[in-house]
């Protein structure tokens, strides 16, 4: 039996970008994904410096592996955090996106260890969701003065994932990208061990 199983949750990509030397991204018509991420692109790499998000594990600067090669965000979320945030639209390449998708409901809580695959057979693993942090909102700031604070609070639960590929290929603007999740239960001491 599979331990991946494909549903019936299909999203269109409707952006990517690419990732520079700063946060903000570059938007692109389709991006050639390695087993390292994007070719030329900032959060390339099989392995990265751990940063602040993993500093219960590893003290600042070790190498790790690179599970944050793509940042994800779902359309539908951009739209509410833009009006949570009391703009009219917010672009996605302010917060370092990589890629957007349209159609997958509650796209920021999909399992870890989910697939997400292109028609050309790409496929990004799903690491994490992706929590607010400042980084964005300084690029909002310069954009939208004024603004700039209100991100954090109006991402939480909206911020996307993160991935890696598991399999190299291209993904491409309107590409239809199929939500492949575990086949396995909650795990049962999931609230213990948050409260741990």
């Amino acid at each position: 039996m599979p331990v991946l199983k494909p549903t019936n949750f299909v999203g269109t990509v409707t952006w990517l970008g690419r990732v520079g030397e700063g946060l903000a991204s570059a938007p692109a018509d389709q991006l050639d994904a390695g087993l390292d991420g994007v070719v030329g692109e900032k959060h390339a790499g099989l392995t990265r410096a751990s940063c602040s998000r993993v500093t219960s594990q590893y003290s600042k600067g070790t190498e790790i592996r690179n599970t944050r090669q793509f940042s994800l965000l779902a359309a539908e979320d951009l739209v509410a955090i833009a009006t949570a945030m009391g703009l009219a639209s917010l672009s996605p390449a302010l917060l370092g996106a990589s890629m957007v998708i349209a159609g997958i409901p509650d796209f920021s809580h999909v399992p870890p260890g989910s697939r997400l695959q292109a028609p050309s057979g790409a496929t990004l693993v799903v690491d994490l969701e992706n929590r607010p942090c400042t980084l964005p909102a300084r690029e909002i700031e310069t954009a939208h003065p004024g603004f700039g604070a209100a991100f954090k609070p109006a991402a939480k639960g909206r911020r996307g994932v993160v991935a890696w590929v598991e399999r190299a290929g291209i993904f491409r603007l309107g590409d239809r990208i199929r939500l492949h999740i575990p086949d396995q239960p909650v795990w049962a001491h999931l609230a213990a061990a948050r409260r741990g």
